[in-house]
């Protein structure tokens, strides 16, 4: 087993798994710290879906084309659940606030889901295995995704996680340095030396990716994610809400 340092500081996405199953006790340590994951007054709004069925998990790659689905061992989708306290509300005769009818609501949701992903993350990478997290698909086809995993209303995919032994070990991404993540106090007043460093950060990234071993790119940071908030643009993902019981009003 990693230590916490190694997992935390040494943690790459991993897309290509050897073919051996995942022994079941690291399963269960896993699956441990999931529902030890800290959430939003303890409320446990999050349920995950695994999947080891290789017929669904290729059913999910045709959606998604992201390779990383089908050869995988196991598949764990992180969801948004209110649908667990509603069921228990109705049977002791309780009335359910419309919460999931907020955006508050809808942000607890995501953010004890994504928590507990992080959990598996750490975990999986402790215990020597690959993981990559796939946010595609939440955003590909989303009440496809729902059909094929039979979600309920109040159930929504905030995000798929890959786990696996890796077959391959990639570089270690540059990621921004700590005078443009961490800010004593307030959020940083000097907007031009933000830049500045920004701005130098946006240039490693290039560099690495021109550079990198596998792949390359002559992709930045900033003009790359930008071209995906273009993209994402076109994502549909309130009425999907909407179709699964979330009615945003306030």
């Amino acid at each position: 087993m990693e230590s916490v340092k190694k997992a935390l500081l040494t943690r790459t996405s991993v897309r290509r798994y050897e073919r051996e199953p995942i022994p079941e006790e690291t399963m269960s340590f896993i699956y441990d710290a999931i529902r030890n994951t800290p959430t939003s007054y303890n409320g446990q709004q999050f349920s995950v879906i695994d999947i080891s069925d290789q017929n669904l998990k290729e059913e999910l790659y045709e959606l998604t084309n992201s390779k990383q689905l089908k050869t995988c061992n196991r598949l764990l989708i992180f969801c948004s659940d209110y649908n667990k306290i509603s069921l228990l509300a109705r049977r002791k005769g309780l009335d359910v606030p419309a919460f999931t009818d907020t955006m508050d609501g809808v942000t607890i949701g995501i953010i004890d889901a994504s928590l507990a992903m992080m959990s598996a993350v750490v975990a999986a990478q402790a215990a020597g295995l690959g993981s990559n997290c796939v946010g595609y698909l939440r955003t590909v086809d989303p009440a496809k995704v729902a059909e094929l995993l039979h979600l309920p209303k109040g159930v929504f995919v905030v995000c798929g996680l890959a786990l696996g032994i890796p077959r391959e070990h990639p570089d270690l991404k540059p990621k921004q340095h700590a005078e443009t993540v961490f800010f004593p106090n307030t959020y940083c007043q000097n907007e031009e030396q933000l830049t500045d460093d920004l701005e130098k950060y946006d240039a490693e990234v290039k560099h690495y990716n021109a550079t990198r071993s596998g792949t390359t790119t002559d992709n930045d940071w900033c003009g790359h994610i930008l071209d995906y908030y273009r993209h994402a643009m076109d994502y549909r993902i309130l009425d999907y809400l909407k179709n699964q019981g979330y009615d945003i009003k306030r």
